[in-house]
């Protein structure tokens, strides 16, 4: 018996419970991520009493973490930022001492002289942090008196540390005394960014933690008697003893002069008592995936190599997105999406749920209305990290596998996934992995938009060759990928357009109207955006109201207009008619952006409409593909050619391109010279290489053929 999606999410979602929420550290995040390949790749065992089992497992380890939980310290964060004016958050929350002598580091540091003016354009004195203690994600199913409560503390970087309070706005851009971040150099790979923003870390001991020491480099403040602090630098990692007096009391650890570093070494029996928790958590994940799923570890081999590949490119770029907190770029779409949808969270904690639905807009205006709603929800699974985009990003290679597999069997799809993932040759044409992984640890849309709208390709098309199935589950999952898809990244619509019209008119001919029924129905939820913009801004925008602004069209429909009155006047120097060459030029550029390669690109959209429009022989679906592939790119007529804007496009190119020279384009090959075809198929076919994919695919590598 086939098992279908539901029951093998319901399984991970068992697992999830069992973790405990927020999965924010990287143990309980790699055993999630094993599970899921695990789930997604074996069976799901459907016994009755399995699944009791199961959650009877479950709840043993909830009751053993309520009973004995791990010791606490309360930790306050925030941004610090003194504006000269008076009764600030920070002033009135703070204690007095404290917030004097941190005010008096901060005005050392930043005199008033060198300070921007706070009404300038990204200057930070108009971003005062409007509470004491920021809000941590961390704590949304824990519950903390400041920003969350912490296990333990070991941090020499504040991206490690995951302070989420640093993309919570605070939009400062250059020509600043004050920056945000800076790029480190490449081969400082655990720390792969500096951030300059002034910041502290207030922690408050519980008893448990007497006899503990904890060490520090840089400044701390450590309350002493009436209130007052003892100012603390270290030039070099020092320690203190953590004395009974010491509980319940603050120290504020500062970084504005000077790096913070900070480490507690606690006492064997807060090790103990620490270990308990966790351990009781993964083992009862590891339980109920033994219980309700049966592990095959051959089927898992490929899936795993994908996501481990995967895994090495984001680390290698930007090890901060695996399990750290990057601080976004000032002016950047990622710290405007992840600051709105912190304060989504934020608005449903407070119960304000027109106000979370809102979403920080009256009317849509950033490209992507989805993102921060999915940004909200990463923040209610995985805290302050980036964990829930990052799987999305390990999950796109399996969908492009996927895909590719749909379209030209295992081995080749093996071949060309690997190469997506582990080889650049997409920066020359299509589009590669690295590209998705740079964009989307910046935070932008683009690369999630193109995952799902992949996902949704694949369930709309059929796995294997047979094509879809008449169901109407399947097509209700399609529609409503697709719908996500859209709501991430609106200019997706005419690539979603073709590829649904044309499979509901393939439904309709084929009388399949349950397969219809829940393509219309999944999809409607795309409309969400348009009843937003009615709803609270009272006018009726279909998407997102930037469309109608000019810099989003470089080269408008009247651009054209005027370029083709040039050409009948034989101006072919004209305004218009440079304009539009540079367009059209930069989109068949592709995502390499080097304009000597756009007739490669002519080349490719060629072979689109070949494919599209008479490849009455080709699969019906992949000419559906094509057509999707040149609707994509017809918005690259008028929308920016950057290339981000593209990636998806250009992947769908290379997809319909492989196929057809398979088909077509071989043939025509070993017409002109046979020779060096079979030269090129026998040393692939004996490569290191081919025996690898062989080994991935789970199937003989295919032979070389000595005829057409």
């Amino acid at each position: 018996m086939t098992i279908g999606v539901v029951p093998r999410i319901a399984v991970l979602v068992m697992m999830v419970a069992a973790l405990g929420l927020p999965v924010n550290d990287l143990v309980r995040y790699a055993v999630l991520l094993f599970g899921a390949i695990a789930i997604f790749s074996g069976d799901v065992r459907l016994g009755l009493m399995r699944w009791l089992a199961a959650l009877a497992v479950i709840v043993v380890a909830v009751a053993g973490v309520t009973l004995w939980p791990a010791p606490r310290i309360d930790e306050g964060h925030n941004v610090f930022i003194v504006d000269g004016g008076q009764g600030s958050a920070l002033e009135r929350v703070l204690p007095a001492e404290a917030y004097r002598l941190v005010a008096a580091e901060f005005e050392a540091r930043y005199p008033r002289a060198r300070r921007c003016t706070a009404n300038a354009t990204g200057c930070w004195q108009s971003e005062v942090p409007p509470r004491a203690y920021a809000f941590s994600a961390d704590a949304i199913h824990d519950g903390a008196a400041y920003s969350r409560r912490v296990t333990g503390l070991n941090f020499s970087d504040p991206v490690w540390l995951r302070l989420g309070a640093i993309n919570e706005g605070y939009n400062w851009t250059g020509g600043n005394e004050l920056q945000r971040n800076k790029r480190e150099p490449r081969w400082k790979l655990l720390h792969p960014w500096r951030l300059d923003m002034p910041y502290f870390v207030m922690v408050r001991m519980p008893p448990a933690f007497i006899g503990s020491r904890l060490c520090w480099q840089g400044l701390l403040l450590w309350e002493g008697d009436a209130g007052r602090f003892d100012t603390l630098r270290n030039a070099e990692p020092g320690c203190r003893t953590v004395e009974a007096a010491d509980t319940g009391r603050m120290m504020f650890g500062v970084a504005i002069s000077a790096p913070l570093r900070m480490h507690l070494e606690p006492t064997w029996t807060v090790r103990v008592r620490g270990l308990v928790e966790p351990g009781l958590a993964l083992a009862a994940a590891l339980a109920v995936l033994l219980l309700l799923a049966r592990l095959r570890p051959r089927p898992m081999l490929l899936p795993a190599t994908l996501i481990g590949l995967a895994l090495l490119v984001v680390f290698l770029h930007d090890a901060s997105f695996v399990g750290g907190w990057r601080p976004f770029d000032g002016g950047d779409d990622g710290l405007v999406y992840e600051s709105m949808g912190r304060a989504i969270v934020q608005k449903l904690l407070a119960a304000e749920w027109l106000g979370a639905l809102e979403g920080g807009e009256k009317v849509f205006y950033y490209g992507g209305p989805g993102l921060r709603y999915l940004r909200a929800f990463e923040r209610l699974i995985f805290g302050d990290t980036f964990l829930g985009y990052l799987s999305l990003m390990l999950l796109l290679p399996v969908i492009v596998f996927a895909a590719f597999r749909r379209f030209l069997g295992p081995l080749p799809a093996v071949a060309l996934t690997l190469m997506f993932v582990a080889v650049p040759f997409g920066a020359i044409f299509g589009s590669t992995y690295f590209h998705y992984v740079k964009w989307a640890a910046r935070g932008f849309a683009d690369p999630a938009a193109a995952a799902l709208f992949l996902a949704a390709m694949v369930v709309l098309v059929g796995r294997t060759a047979d094509g879809p199935g008449r169901g109407f589950a399947p097509a209700l999952g399609a529609g409503l990928l697709f719908a996500l898809a859209l709501w991430v990244r609106p200019n997706l619509a005419p690539g979603a357009a073709v590829l649904l019209g044309g499979a509901g008119l393939a439904a309709l001919g084929q009388v399949q109207f349950r397969r219809l029924a829940g393509l219309c129905i999944g999809f409607l939820p795309v409309f969400g955006m348009a009843l937003h913009n009615w709803y609270f801004g009272g006018v009726f925008v279909l998407f997102s109201a930037n469309i109608t602004e000019p810099a989003n069209f470089p080269t408008p429909p009247s651009v054209y207009a005027t370029a083709l009155s040039e050409l009948g006047s034989f101006d072919f120097g004209g305004a218009g008619v440079r304009r539009v060459v540079s367009q059209i030029v930069g989109l068949l550029a592709g995502p390499s952006e080097f304009r000597p390669l756009a007739p490669l690109g002519a080349v490719a959209v060629a072979i689109l409409f070949r494919v599209a429009l008479f490849g009455r022989t080709i699969d019906p679906w992949l000419r559906l593909v094509a057509g999707a592939a040149l609707a994509l790119l017809s918005v690259g007529l008028f929308y920016p050619a950057s290339d981000r804007y593209h990636y998806l496009a250009w992947l769908l190119t290379l997809l319909v391109t492989v196929v057809w020279a398979r088909d077509e384009g071989l043939a025509l090959w070993r017409r002109c010279s046979p020779r060096s075809l079979d030269w090129i198929e026998k040393h692939i076919a004996t490569s290191p290489f081919a025996g690898l994919v062989e080994r991935l695919a789970g199937a003989p590598a295919a032979k070389p053929t000595s005829a057409a």
